[in-house]
């Protein structure tokens, strides 16, 4: 300590142990609650042997309890839509409102920023109200959730596509015109591949945000059809769960690691060639 204070500035030697203790402390529930879905037993306290029952046995388990197997699909279906739809107009988005200099680009890009600052529960009944008074044809149900979910995603596209543009400046798409590309060839064959790895690092927080969402997806659900498995989870744990809730949840959990893995790989593959592809663009 009186040497920290002595020199504040130099190497941070409790860092490493700093980091690893908060990595530790923020693994182990997780940890402990897939472990017990593998537990053999009932209970999701008491350890009763290894078991994948809760997986795919006969009774009561993920693979064969219709309430869990709709909750999946229809998470994935919802954080599908969600990435197609929020991930293209926040690319457009982003583009736009770097481009923009005229009047009222900066409240447009404060409206913007809203959703990353809004209260879940404040955005999910306003949303609420809005399809059951203004857009009454819209209603409750998987539309409407969605929407909802694209709505509050939409912004983390734009700061990350933002953040990536600023970074890469206009010196390539300036380049590109020099040579005498057309305005729709220096945006497919120069900005966009350089854009690529922001566009899939959005995509996988996208698809994370959704799968994991809860607030909005519950206010916007209408019937047991359009139940999530956070939704899912939040009432059964409220009765009496058996491991085949910490299944689901495992279950759900892999699958958001499986994704954010696999836009990892393609985004190191992107961002180790993206300069080379534009460079192959710019010569042809």
């Amino acid at each position: 300590m009186t040497v920290w204070l002595r020199n504040p500035w130099g190497r941070p030697r409790w860092l490493v142990l700093v980091t690893v203790l908060y990595i530790v402390w923020s693994i182990l529930p997780v940890a402990i609650a897939v472990l017990f879905a593998f537990n053999d037993g009932r209970s999701r306290t008491s350890w009763q042997g290894f078991s994948t029952r809760w997986f795919t046995g006969a009774t009561g388990s993920v693979f064969h309890d219709p309430a869990l197997q709709s909750a999946l699909k229809h998470t994935l279906v919802l954080a599908v839509i969600c990435v197609l739809v929020a991930t293209p107009l926040g690319v457009a988005l982003a583009l736009g409102l770097q481009r923009w200099r005229g009047r009222g680009a900066g409240s447009v890009n404060t409206v913007m920023l809203l959703p990353l600052v809004t209260p879940e529960i404040v955005m999910g009944v306003a949303l609420l109200l809005l399809f059951l008074k203004v857009f009454p044809g819209i209603g409750l149900g998987t539309p409407a959730q969605a929407i909802g979910q694209v709505t509050f995603t939409l912004s983390y596209v734009v700061v990350i596509v933002r953040g990536r543009l600023v970074s890469i400046g206009r010196e390539y798409e300036e380049a590109a015109a020099d040579l005498g590309a057309p305005a729709h060839d220096q945006l497919l064959r120069v900005l966009l591949p350089l854009l690529a790895p922001a566009i899939i690092s959005s995509a996988a927080v996208v698809f994370a945000l959704s799968i994991d969402d809860f607030v909005v997806t519950q206010w916007l659900s209408s019937d047991a059809s359009t139940v999530t498995v956070p939704m899912r989870l939040y009432s059964t744990a409220r009765a009496a769960p058996t491991p085949a809730l910490n299944a689901i949840a495992t279950v759900a959990l892999v699958i958001t690691l499986a994704t954010l893995a696999f836009a990892y790989l393609v985004y190191r593959r992107f961002a180790g060639g993206s300069d080379a592809a534009v460079a192959a663009a710019l010569e042809v």
